[in-house]
């Protein structure tokens, strides 16, 4: 498994992460076996967040480390906070809500620290000097090592960062073959093409430049939660190609799905939301191969994408 350094802290874990948002239909048995296949496969990194069917999927997590002390040591583990559900759908990075949300996480998961904690997309209402003082604290009192953020871009992040004396290690962005626009406007630079329009203020290059690991989510998906590309006849062209690069290397389309992501040199993580051992197992042999750059442009290509 291709191992990455995460941000600036000098940890390295798996390329791939494992996803945990849809454990809550597991019985405490199978997320074990989820937990000790994937660290067979080379994968020790394991994301979740506290708004994961209101912290069911924490709650399951935590019994499987409850029964295996000596797990913890073993694994990295991330959540994320600061979305509210319920009759209504809102974000909250206050001092308090943070500082809440956190002990409640660990609470549910049955341990004394998280490895990192992201603040979940962006809120409107943030104050960042709340959030310094927030962090302050958690870091302090040893309840989280390291911070990050997810679906925020350069400004957002610089704002933060005018406060908040952590580094920010992680940002985690929707990221996959069918979903590009990190990188599209990059190739249409002076033109006035689709692709030339700047959705996230050029946050893949902002990330490289400031030594913040980028977390790919969503890395099987088309649009925002579409379904998924691989195997769908409404994208034959790219089916074909990826069918044909899986032959070469013996391995399954998801593998070079995941590849095509870890291929980048910006050394992403990609989070896997499936808990299908025999899915997770083929995906994650996309840690041991490298796609040429031919094959990763024919790819980019195959997907419909325009290059100038």
């Amino acid at each position: 498994m291709k191992q990455v350094e995460i941000g600036s802290t000098g940890i390295t874990a798996s390329a791939i992460v494992q996803g945990c948002m849809r454990i809550n239909t597991m019985t405490i048995s199978e997320i074990e076996k989820l937990v000790y296949q994937d660290l067979e496969n080379g994968i020790n990194f394991f994301d979740h967040a506290d708004c994961y069917t209101d912290g069911e999927c924490e709650r399951l997590f935590g019994e499987v480390l409850k029964l295996h002390p000596d797990l913890r040591n073993n694994i990295k583990l991330q959540t994320k906070c600061g979305i509210l559900t319920g009759e209504l759908y809102y974000f909250d990075f206050s001092k308090n809500h943070i500082l809440k949300a956190v002990d409640e996480s660990l609470s549910r998961l049955s341990t004394d620290y998280i490895d990192f904690l992201l603040l979940h997309r962006p809120d409107a209402l943030v104050e960042p000097e709340d959030v310094a003082a927030a962090f302050d604290i958690l870091q302090s009192s040893g309840k989280v090592l390291h911070f990050g953020v997810s679906n925020q871009n350069p400004g957002q992040m610089e704002l933060l960062k005018k406060y908040v004396k952590q580094p920010l290690e992680i940002n985690q962005l929707q990221f996959s073959i069918m979903h590009t626009g990190m990188i599209d406007e990059g190739f249409s630079v002076n033109t006035k093409f689709e692709g030339s329009l700047n959705h996230d203020g050029s946050v893949l290059n902002y990330c490289r430049l400031h030594d913040c690991t980028i977390q790919a989510w969503s890395p099987f998906q088309y649009g925002f939660f579409d379904g998924p590309f691989l195997d769908n006849p409404k994208f034959p062209e790219l089916n074909k190609k990826i069918s044909q690069i899986a032959e070469k290397y013996q391995v399954s389309g998801d593998a070079v799905a995941i590849a095509w992501i870890l291929r980048h040199p910006a050394n992403m993580q990609a989070v896997i939301g499936s808990t299908n051992l025999k899915r997770l197992h083929n995906a994650s042999k996309a840690g041991n191969i490298t796609l040429t750059r031919k094959e990763w442009y024919e790819i980019y290509h195959a997907a419909g994408n325009f290059i100038p």
